[in-house]
C-alpha cells in the first residue's frame, strides 16, 4: 500500500512538472551577508553559498553579489537588501519572485530555447516583471539594455514602451514619462546665461547645474513585449 501511494505521488509530481529550485552566489565583493529562513541573525556570505526561498541577501558599502537562479542572473548593487519570495521551476518555465526592500538590482533573464522565465522584482511601491530581457531598476527609474519593456505606474495609467537603449521614470504627476521625451530632453541645450554671469571659481570651467529630480509615491509595473 505504501509503495503504491509513493508511486502515485511521484507520478503526480512528474506530471505537474514543478520542482523547487535554489539560487547560488556565483561571486561577491566586499561585505555581503545572508539570513536563511528561520535564522535569527545574518552570517557572512561566500561564493558558492545556496540562496533558498525566503533567504535575505544584504550588501554593504562598495559591496556587490551575483546570484544565479536557473537562467536568470541578479546583480545586487551596494547597499541593497532583498529576499527571494519564490523560486520555482517547471518543465517549460521558471518562476522567480524577488522582494527588493531597498537598493538597486540588475536583472538578466535568458531562458533556453523552448522555455520561458517569469521574473518579478517587487518593492513596497512597484513591481517589475520580465520574460527574457535585461534591465536595471531602482523602483522609480528604468533603463533597458535588451528587449522591449512596457513601463507604467501602479495607478493604472497607460504604459509607455521602452526599447533597448532607452529609459523612463515616474514623473511628478505619477505617470511614466515617454522615452522620446527623455531622449529629447537630453539633447536640449542648457539654459542661456547672461554675459559675464560666471559663477565658477577663477580658473575653473563653468559647471552645469544638474537637473532636480523627485521620487514619486506611486508604483511601477513593467511587462516585457515580443
Amino acid at each position: 500500500m505504501k509503495k503504491t501511494f509513493f508511486v502515485v505521488l511521484l507520478s503526480a509530481v512528474i506530471t505537474a512538472g514543478v520542482f523547487g529550485q535554489n539560487g547560488v552566489i556565483r561571486e561577491l565583493t566586499g561585505e555581503v551577508e545572508i539570513k536563511s529562513a528561520g535564522a535569527s541573525s545574518f552570517t557572512a556570505a561566500k561564493a558558492g553559498d545556496t540562496v533558498a526561498r525566503d533567504t535575505i541577501v544584504s550588501t554593504g558599502f562598495r559591496s556587490t553579489a551575483v546570484i544565479v537562479i536557473g537562467s536568470s542572473t541578479i546583480t545586487v548593487r551596494p547597499l541593497t537588501r532583498l529576499s527571494l519570495a519564490e523560486i520555482q521551476s517547471a518543465s517549460d518555465a521558471e518562476n522567480v519572485n524577488v522582494n527588493l526592500q531597498t537598493g538597486r538590482v540588475r536583472v538578466d533573464v535568458r531562458p533556453p530555447a523552448g522555455t520561458r522565465a517569469n521574473f518579478t522584482v517587487q518593492s513596497t511601491t512597484a513591481s517589475a516583471s520580465v520574460r527574457g530581457t535585461s534591465f536595471e531598476f531602482d523602483t522609480v527609474n528604468l533603463s533597458v539594455t535588451e528587449g522591449t519593456v512596457s513601463f507604467g505606474s501602479a495607478s493604472g495609467m497607460p504604459a509607455v514602451m521602452v526599447q533597448a537603449g532607452g529609459s523612463s521614470f515616474i514623473g511628478t504627476d505619477g505617470n511614466a514619462v515617454d522615452p522620446a521625451e527623455v531622449s529629447a530632453a537630453a539633447l536640449l541645450p542648457s539654459a542661456p546665461v547672461a554675459v559675464g554671469a560666471d559663477t565658477s571659481a577663477p580658473g575653473e570651467s563653468p559647471v552645469p547645474t544638474p537637473p532636480v529630480t523627485s521620487e514619486s509615491p506611486t508604483g511601477i509595473t513593467i511587462t516585457p513585449t515580443y
